[in-house]
């Protein structure tokens, strides 16, 4: 694969302004006195002159801020209860701590986005989002643990980032760059910039609407039972979410609804593996901080 454009931290800029993953906004994120569109057309010089290198776990958290800020301008996030944010933060980190991969470029944060839906989705780089609907539908700490870490699985198995090489988004780049240079005159990397954000909004459209397909879907239910045993965590309440959205399949659409097997299809699938991840069942140490949390 080749270089993802570093420039998505610039870009990111010139988008509606959110909270940075996930407190108060950040301040690279308001445009008082500085050049955010000479910065962001000056990294893309930078990208393009790149190209030809592996992308690096930088690119792929500027990326997720990108996508990020999109996301925030389709789904406000829930302020009324930072205490669950935090816990649901807490639950990230017990699943990352415990993985085979704890480290990314700024780390890995997730936020629970103000929506009755029932989704959840990941952006390369470690931005993980849950919907309130979903937060509320879980019965424990052990079925959040498995939503999350199901999202984590798509970040660890860099499912994200082979979609954006399965839709040769950088050679669009280049050809849209190219184009740019013969009609843009003196200054075509405005140009690319506007062409640019079109390729944001359709990785957007494929996390959020559209999901992963089948086969990522089935690796990434079974990596998500690894992570889920290496931290403690019951792994058959991935079984028990699945049966939820099951449920809830047909009332929504999007996000984790998105998938192109069905729950059924999955849980056949978790319920093959579950055998070989067995844990002792602590779930009622955590029933108490789960019903504090809500």
């Amino acid at each position: 694969m080749k270089k993802l454009p570093v420039l998505f931290c610039l870009f990111f800029m010139l988008l509606p302004t959110a909270p940075h993953l996930f407190g108060q906004p950040s301040p690279d994120t308001s445009p008082g006195g500085r050049d955010f569109i000479g910065e962001a057309l000056a990294g893309m010089e930078r990208a393009f002159a790149e190209a030809d290198a592996e992308p690096t776990l930088e690119d792929a958290y500027f990326l997720g801020r990108a996508v990020a800020a999109h996301i925030f301008a389709l789904y406000p996030p829930y302020t009324r209860n930072p205490g669950l944010t935090r816990y649901v933060n807490l639950i990230l980190q017990t699943l990352v701590i415990n993985s085979p991969r704890p480290a990314a470029f700024r780390g890995f944060f997730a936020v629970i986005l103000d929506s009755d839906e029932f989704n959840a989705f990941a952006t390369p780089g470690g931005h993980i989002f849950l919907t309130r609907g979903l937060v509320e539908a879980a019965a424990s700490e052990d079925m959040l643990a498995a939503v999350i870490a199901h999202e984590l699985a798509h970040i660890m198995l860099d499912h994200g980032l082979g979609m954006i090489d399965e839709m040769a988004f950088l050679g669009e780049a280049a050809a849209i760059a190219r184009r740019a240079a013969d009609f843009a005159g003196g200054d075509p990397a405005a140009a690319r910039l506007m062409d640019f954000r079109d390729s944001v909004s359709v990785i957007v459209e494929t996390l959020v609407r559209n999901g992963y397909s089948q086969a990522q879907e089935f690796a990434a239910d079974r990596k998500a039972l690894e992570l889920l045993a290496a931290a403690g965590y019951n792994p058959g309440a991935l079984v028990e979410m699945l049966r939820i959205l099951q449920q809830r399949q047909g009332s929504h659409s999007g996000g984790l609804l998105a998938t192109h097997p069905s729950p059924a299809e999955r849980i056949r699938n978790v319920e093959e593996a579950l055998g070989r991840h067995r844990v002792p069942d602590t779930s009622s140490y955590r029933r108490a901080r789960f019903i504090d949390s809500r």
